[in-house]
């Protein structure tokens, strides 16, 4: 099984990119299932024909989808909803305002995780291929499981056996008042399957040799610098970056018939081998593939196939090196060292401190609470500097916690 996440900044075509991988995947004999997660969904115009939120066959093996997450919001958080419902009509909210204010934030992209995680799980397909949201919205999506694991399993627990204890007391002092209903085991019995159901997901994405993410570019200077800084939040969260696709590069211009090549042509073919140039150096060990700039928009089985072949030649289209551990452990004498790669990342962005049994790193305006190793929850921090690209957290067992 593979998955295989794809992202860019908007409008480098990732959405193309994504179904001529699928495309080409299930050519060579795999079923594979491209899905959008995307809210601004075109998966269904690159295949030029109507795609909905179940998996509809294109092509022999090949199966697409748009997730409707409004649909999953409805079939999975209903008790949940009519809760909250109920809870603004008693503090006398409008109906209308009522149905606005419990779209809860961040759910769209929950549920577009599930859906991903259930379509793995059901094991029809070889390849699942994610088109994701443009960059921001990937990497917020990607960082979700490990954050709202870390709020359920700390806050969560007490709240609910604070309810479920003081219930028969606060539902009659509620009730006499008039006031708000507590939340019915139903709710926090979902809030339960939520925590159970991102545990799955946190597992599937963190494996690296299951998942793992495409960056999709142009070669444009703007669009490059987005690229780099993508791979360094990737990093910080754990997630393989297993090659770049330089997608739209202008082929260099032959000479026209009086013996020039168009100079417009040219200017732009100069511009992007500048930048590809910046590419190969930037993404150093990971592979680049480039896509011409085509006469013709790439819509349609075969256009995608043909925009794959070129991609990926008679290599296996979601083939994947190696997995590469992204955090290290090595012991130094009487020392242990956390290393973390940490690509692009300036030295000024970079910060990390101690929570009980995490460490919080945080790189400019990314954060992710780190659990540590067992091993390391008994040792001291000694220090940390970010160096090569590097951040590296020093150890030393504390003698009270690590009998000799």
């Amino acid at each position: 099984m593979r998955v295989v996440l794809f992202t860019g900044k908007g409008g480098v075509g990732k959405t193309t990119l994504a179904a001529a991988t699928a495309a080409l995947v299930a050519r060579r004999g795999r079923k594979a299932l491209v899905l959008s997660t995307d809210p601004a969904h075109s998966l269904a115009d690159a295949f030029g024909e109507p795609l909905g939120p179940e998996p509809r066959e294109v092509d022999t093996g090949l199966a697409a989808m748009e997730v409707d997450t409004q649909l999953r919001f409805e079939r999975s958080w209903r008790d949940v909803q009519g809760y909250l419902l109920d809870l603004l009509a008693r503090g006398g909210v409008d109906g209308l305002q009522a149905e606005e204010m419990v779209v809860l934030p961040g759910a769209a992209e929950v549920l577009a995780l599930l859906e991903v995680r259930d379509q793995v799980a059901a094991g029809r397909w070889d390849t699942v291929i994610v088109d994701c949201a443009p960059t921001a919205e990937t990497l917020r999506l990607l960082a979700l499981p490990e954050a709202l694991s870390w709020y359920v399993e700390r806050v969560f627990p007490t709240h609910r056996r604070m309810v479920r204890s003081l219930r028969p007391v606060l539902g009659r002092l509620s009730a006499g008042l008039g006031g708000a209903a507590l939340p019915p085991d139903g709710v926090l019995d979902a809030v339960t399957r939520l925590h159970a159901e991102l545990g799955d997901v946190r597992g599937l994405l963190g494996d690296p040799a299951v998942t793992s993410v495409r960056l999709v570019l142009t070669p444009e200077s703007v669009v490059v610098a987005e690229a780099r800084r993508t791979l360094t939040s990737l990093s910080l969260y754990g997630y393989r970056v297993d090659s770049v696709l330089a997608n739209r590069v202008v082929p260099a211009p032959a000479a026209e018939s009086g013996g020039r090549p168009d100079p417009w042509r040219a200017a732009w073919a100069a511009a992007q081998a500048e930048q590809l140039a910046v590419v190969r150096e930037s993404f150093t060990g990971v592979p680049v593939r480039r896509a011409s700039y085509r006469p013709a928009e790439p819509v349609g089985l075969r256009a995608l196939l043909d925009l794959a072949h070129e991609l990926y030649g008679d290599d296996d289209p979601v083939g994947v090196p190696p997995p590469a551990d992204p955090v290290r452990v090595e012991r130094t004498g009487e020392e242990y060292v956390l290393r973390l790669a940490l690509p692009f990342a300036e030295r000024s962005e970079v910060a990390v401190a101690r929570s009980g049994d995490e460490l919080v790193l945080t790189v400019g305006a990314h954060r992710r609470l780190f659990t540590l190793p067992s091993g390391l929850r008994r040792c001291t921090v000694l220090g940390a500097e970010f160096a090569d690209s590097t951040l590296r957290v020093r150890f030393r067992p504390d003698p009270q916690l690590w009998p000799r």
